[in-house]
């Protein structure tokens, strides 16, 4: 759910005044809002000389909360949704198709966790490259660390040179090109106004039957994640699940397939394991650990660590061009 602060445009009642108050509570966001005692939060309102406005600030944010509910569907509405929405996007890697029983599923947020060079990025990459060249749809991608590589784009495209079809090569890059829209995000509150932006892009586009993005990327969210988890406090871990949600629920609801890269930290016995923790390890639907074979070769490992129809550990090997 969003920071507060990410709802100010939409709703001036939610202004700096109500976001002072609610700070001075250790609330900056919906999610932590809906972790304190709603009655005891209205009697600290009613002792400001503001209080009716602070009230109606709380009502507004419990009003966005139920208007974000869906409603339930029963077992044969969310198969026919599974059958004419959720369909898979090929990520561009066979390996990584095969292991995915066909590649990046629609309506669901996949993490790739890997050390360094282990071939997160360059898995971005080609997915982007692939979905806007074959899926006749656009990619969002956030790039969070300068990571962004035309030049690798152009190659994914370009890579079987025969001068007979460069022409048509020549067109296919553009067209891929134009399908690719990147945005440079540094840190979590810039990431939550391009999602938040992106959101509203995706209802208008509704409304006109108009929709076209098929997959969101961020390579890297733990880069944006883990600076605000340092401390004791419970914002840092409120704005990380904040983050999950909305990504699932842009996901869901506006049937796209998220792609995100985690790093790895060191665990028990000198085992490396996913970074961000437990209360990120439940959002992703499907998480994939990478890895990169010794010698600086081009052979990469994929295995499963999480994934909803099938057990943790199957695994498929893979290249990427150079």
């Amino acid at each position: 759910m969003a920071p507060l602060k990410a709802l100010e445009q939409e709703y001036p009642i939610i202004n700096s005044s109500f976001q002072n108050f609610c700070a001075s509570r250790g609330i900056f966001s919906v999610e932590d809002l809906l972790l304190h005692d709603l009655y005891v939060l209205v009697a600290f309102a009613e002792q400001e000389s503001d209080a009716e406005r602070l009230k109606q600030g709380i009502t507004q944010v419990l009003s966005i909360i139920d208007g974000q509910h869906q409603p339930w569907l029963n077992g044969m509405e969310l198969l026919e949704d599974a059958h004419r929405n959720k369909h898979v996007l090929s990520s561009g890697c066979e390996g990584i198709d095969f292991l995915l029983q066909g590649g990046l599923r629609k309506g669901q947020l996949t993490e790739l966790v890997g050390a360094s060079s282990s071939g997160k990025t360059q898995l971005c990459l080609l997915a982007a490259s692939n979905v806007a060249k074959e899926h006749m749809g656009s990619v969002v991608y956030l790039d969070t660390g300068n990571s962004f590589s035309p030049q690798r784009i152009t190659h994914f495209i370009c890579r079987h040179s025969d001068p007979a079809i460069d022409q048509a090569k020549h067109r296919i890059l553009q067209k891929v090109m134009n399908s690719i829209l990147c945005h440079s995000v540094f840190d979590i509150f810039t990431m939550f106004d391009v999602l938040n932006l992106l959101e509203l892009n995706l209802r208008s586009q509704m409304q006109r039957g108009d929709c076209q993005v098929q997959l969101l990327i961020i390579d890297s969210v733990s880069s944006l994640i883990t600076p605000i988890l340092g401390g004791s406090g419970s914002q840092g871990r409120a704005l990380m699940v904040s983050a999950g949600f909305l990504l699932k629920k842009l996901a869901h609801e506006h049937n796209l397939a998220v792609l995100v890269t985690n790093h790895t930290v060191g665990g028990e016995g000198g085992i490396c394991k996913p970074a961000l923790g437990e209360s990120w390890k439940s959002i992703p639907h499907v998480r994939l650990l990478l890895s990169r074979d010794r010698g600086g070769s081009g052979v990469y490992s994929v295995s499963v660590l999480k994934h909803p129809s099938m057990a943790p550990g199957k695994a498929s090997r893979f290249m990427i061009d150079d």
